[in-house]
């Protein structure tokens, strides 16, 4: 679960207030200004308010959050902002609200005047359900349920992908050749534009002095151009940074194109690439990546849910992905990105890109999932027949249809005690065992009546690394009785000399 404590920001909220929060995101040039959605659909804001961005009609900082009343009510479904900043939000139904800067119209309002609260963005849109937007420095996107890209504002450097460099004020259909395609992500760079459709090509457009739109070359581009580097691949999610791509594949590998100087590509050197170059090669399936067009960080996810980090990471220039301790890829925003805002609107509901240890760690002990329980000491513990069978051999020997237990909805289990029995369970769902010692002897005979032999080193490692001279005896009495290993007899016969000479 995000912690969104983590930003400093919302370290002003009260704990109550915090425990509302169902969407949020800190944005702004220095991470100074925050949105959140509550549980009950409230939207508010706080923080210092440059142009006009928290949109509550006026132009004042607040360190209390103000409620952004026109919003009340309704769904979030997206958001993004630029450098001036300015604010997008999409909602569940459609609607399209933008505020904040507006000198090259990336309000999408027909005008140049700044919003200094919400206003609906109808312009070309207004029978269309917008589900995605995404903002570059001065220039915005939207997406559409039917796989429609709109731009429009600053557009110096084609980055509004209309085939001139002039300014668009109001929201303009990206053709050309996306005409005929369903797109379904998009992102943007600081001042360029990216786009994946549903056969997994990447459209690319805008500035490219950095080779930021992966072509080969560091020619700017007025319309969408297809990678062709990326020919045969099928790309899932692309994610800009403020010069940098990443784009990630549905076998989970990882490219990365365009600046470099902070080491953002993770290359391990600091040089521009004008296509895309694969990098973790040799690491495990990548299942997301984060980056963010104010930043130069650069962020992934495996499969196993380990997190890395590279490019400018609080000053320093991590030149290769570095793993960290993080749970999940907002972590390495809020504590190491300049400025540290959000990569992306995040919701606490629901942990997005669960892996499959997490997912089975979640629902452990889980009534509302589980399809068995054992009763121990008068006690219930949830869990699921097909997880069993599949990790242990002795449930898929039990769970049998010519043993009576494969008909049970209820198991009692008197040989073991609970805590002991409930650690065997969730070891089968997280492969980890949090016991002391003393309670790691009954898990021990556990494992030895069940022929788990890995439980049985784990619960032998766990008596060893626990040994006192207080309970040193005790554990060797049960070492005997459940025949460990000789090196932990070893090491639990030296602990009891020692007590006797004590």
């Amino acid at each position: 679960m995000v912690d969104v404590s983590k930003w400093p920001l919302f370290m002003l909220l009260g704990s109550q207030e915090v425990a509302s929060v169902r969407q949020a995101c800190v944005f702004g040039s220095s991470a100074n200004e925050a949105i959140y959605v509550t549980h009950s659909n409230e939207v508010y804001v706080f923080g210092l308010n440059c142009s006009n961005c928290l949109g509550t009609g006026d132009s004042q900082s607040t360190i209390v959050p103000r409620k952004v009343a026109c919003l009340t009510g309704k769904k979030v479904a997206s958001f993004s902002y630029g450098s001036g900043p300015h604010v997008l939000l999409a909602t569940e139904e459609g609607e399209l609200f933008a505020w904040g800067h507006n000198g090259y119209s990336q309000l999408g309002n027909g005008t140049a005047n700044q919003a200094v609260s919400p206003v609906l963005v109808s312009a070309n849109l207004l029978t269309k359900k917008v589900t995605d937007v995404a903002c570059g420095s001065h220039h915005s996107m939207a997406r559409t349920s039917e796989g429609e890209v709109f731009a429009w504002g600053y557009n110096n450097c084609g980055q509004v992908g209309s085939g001139t460099s002039t300014n668009q004020p109001t929201p303009r259909r990206v053709s050309n050749c996306l005409q005929n395609k369903t797109v379904v992500g998009i992102a943007c760079g600081q001042t360029s534009s990216m786009a994946v459709v549903d056969n997994g090509e990447v459209y690319a457009w805008g500035y490219n002095g950095n080779g930021q739109l992966g072509l080969g070359t560091n020619v700017n581009q007025l319309t969408p151009c297809r990678l062709t580097a990326l020919q045969g691949l099928c790309v899932l999610q692309i994610a800009c940074g403020y010069a940098h791509t990443l784009a990630l594949t549905d076998e989970g590998l990882l490219y990365a194109w365009g600046a470099n100087t902070y080491g953002q590509l993770g290359t391990g050197t600091k040089s521009n690439q004008l296509s895309p170059v694969q990098i973790m090669a040799k690491k495990e399936r990548i299942v997301e990546i984060a980056a963010c067009h104010s930043t130069h960080t650069s962020s992934a996810k495996t499969q196993s849910g380990q997190v890395y980090m590279w490019g400018q990471c609080r000053g320093q220039s991590v030149l290769l992905p570095h793993l960290t301790h993080f749970s999940c890829t907002d972590d390495v925003f809020a504590c190491f990105a300049t400025p540290s805002v959000m990569w992306r609107l995040l919701t606490m509901e629901n942990d997005d890109f669960l892996t499959v240890a997490e997912s089975l760690k979640k629902e452990f002990d889980s009534p509302e999932t589980s399809d068995l329980k054992f009763v121990v000491n008068g006690k219930y513990i949830y869990v699921h027949k097909a997880v069993l069978k599949i990790r242990c051999e002795h449930f898929r020997s039990m769970f049998q249809s010519h043993w009576n237990e494969d008909m049970k909805e209820v198991i009692e289990i008197d040989q073991f005690s609970y805590p002991v029995y409930h650690s065997f369970l969730e070891f089968l769902y997280t492969d980890n065992v949090t016991l002391p010692p003393e309670d790691a002897i009954g898990l021990l005979d556990l494992a030895t009546s069940y022929c788990e032999n890995r439980l049985k080193r784990l619960c032998q490692h766990i008596i060893k690394r626990g040994i006192t001279v207080e309970n040193a005896l005790s554990l060797l009495s049960a070492a005997v009785k459940y025949d460990a290993q000789v090196s932990l007899m070893a090491h639990l016969n030296t602990s009891v000399t020692c007590q006797q000479v004590l």
